[in-house]
């Protein structure tokens, strides 16, 4: 009780002492909030992450297989990556038990879209057959998808990504209008709708779909295989068995023997959850690591400073005692000190996690999710610090003799 009631007059000192004492200060705060700020970006790239693979996971289709040609897991010297056919693609349309939707694709990146006046440079276009935006759960906002006669004919046709249709049409729509794909003309018949997100060839909005036999003819690509393949399945509870039956008639239908690896790889939803789980954890590792460190050495410093600042307050120290003042108010005042720095480093630590991570955001480096539990994290390890790397020195200027250290000995 007494502590208590002595409470606003030791927090009156506390700040006083600290303000004394500014550039230690300054030392144990930035030291602290270093730490903190790791500590943020932590909590909120996982979290971040987390909603991001949720996302990543609904867009891809729990009931879906991604098929791309080559061992992407083995990567080795010389690999082929165009090893799925078109009879890939019409035997598993005949014979993949609980298959519906099969679309084989092939990519081309570079390429400049004009239309008029406008030209927009480095656009990826991906030749697919029909039902492109059917198999890949991509609403249009407008317009219709590849048709089997469009495939069949070799028709210049194309669907829109969100991103050349905004940088050339701005607000109008592009559906009806002619623009040129690498200077050949393509009448747009559909706009895919915007998704936000980033994959493998990079903004994910930024792309152009035509028919594959346009793509191939018109670029002279290969026109036996193509790079990648989409399939989606009925009873998506059963996509194990979907999975393992699809490697099956791939390795079937490409002779590899039993000693053989892959030539191929599937990717399913449970796959790309897994390398993003692979993804945060190794982020949170290096992070965790890095704030860890940080507030040790954060802590260790305040440990030290306030180690120096008690030898130099010996005097104040023991005129306080020898004015009545209890060892608890002593210890609770060197405390008050420690935690009040930390929380202020603390929050700052909060302040530059937050602004670091928006940076990384906008430069697609990271995701970021602000929560209350950053903050609260942040706040309790800021106090953490301060009591437990301020709490021996606390409890050497309490056990000071006042005669001694009225000396200025202690």
């Amino acid at each position: 009780m007494r502590f208590i009631r002595l409470l606003p007059h030791i927090q009156g000192m506390a700040m006083e002492a600290l303000w004394a004492y500014k550039l230690r200060s300054l030392f144990v705060i930035m030291g602290v909030a270093m730490g903190i700020a790791s500590l943020t970006l932590i909590v909120t790239a996982v979290d971040g992450a987390n909603r991001k693979a949720l996302e990543i996971v609904e867009m891809f289709g729990p009931d879906a297989a991604f098929v791309l040609g080559g061992n992407i897991k083995k990567r080795a010297v010389g690999m082929r990556t165009l090893t799925l056919s078109h009879d890939d693609a019409r035997r598993i349309r005949q014979s993949l038990p609980g298959a519906y939707l099969v679309v084989p694709m092939r990519a081309k990146g570079g390429l400049t879209i004009r239309y008029r006046n406008k030209n927009y440079q480095d656009v990826f276009v991906v030749g697919a057959t029909e039902n492109y935006a059917t198999v890949w759960n991509w609403p249009l906002q407008e317009g219709r998808d590849i048709r089997p006669d469009d495939e069949r004919t070799g028709a210049r046709v194309a669907l829109l990504g969100s991103k050349p249709a905004r940088e050339l049409f701005g607000q109008q729509s592009p559906v009806g209008k002619t623009v040129f794909v690498g200077g050949i003309p393509f009448q747009v018949v559909g706009l895919l709708s915007y998704r936000g997100m980033t994959g493998g060839g990079g903004d994910i909005d930024n792309r152009v779909i035509i028919p594959l036999s346009t793509l191939t003819s018109r670029f002279n690509l290969d026109r036996k295989y193509f790079r990648a393949l989409r399939v989606k399945f009925y009873e998506p509870a059963y996509m194990d068995a979907h999975t393992e039956n699809l490697r099956s008639l791939l390795r079937h239908l490409h002779e590899l023997a039993p000693e053989d690896d892959d030539d191929f790889t599937i990717l399913t939803a449970d796959e790309v959850l897994k390398f993003l789980s692979m993804f945060k954890g190794g982020l949170a590792v290096f992070l965790g690591v890095t704030a860890t460190i940080a507030m040790l050495v954060g802590g260790f410093v305040l440990a030290n400073l306030f180690t120096i600042s008690v030898s130099e307050r010996s005097e104040e120290i023991g005129l306080k005692r020898a004015m009545g003042a209890h060892r608890s108010a002593i210890m609770g005042q060197f405390l008050l000190e420690a935690s009040l720095l930390t929380l202020v480093g603390g929050v700052l630590g909060l302040l530059l996690g937050l602004g670091l991570g928006q940076l990384l955001s906008r430069l697609d480096i990271l995701v970021i999710r602000f929560s209350w539990k950053a903050f609260a994290m942040a706040m309790g390890s800021a106090l953490a610090v301060g009591l437990v790397f301020g709490l021996k020195p606390a409890r050497h200027a309490a056990s000071l003799d006042p005669i001694k250290a009225l000396k200025g000995m202690d």
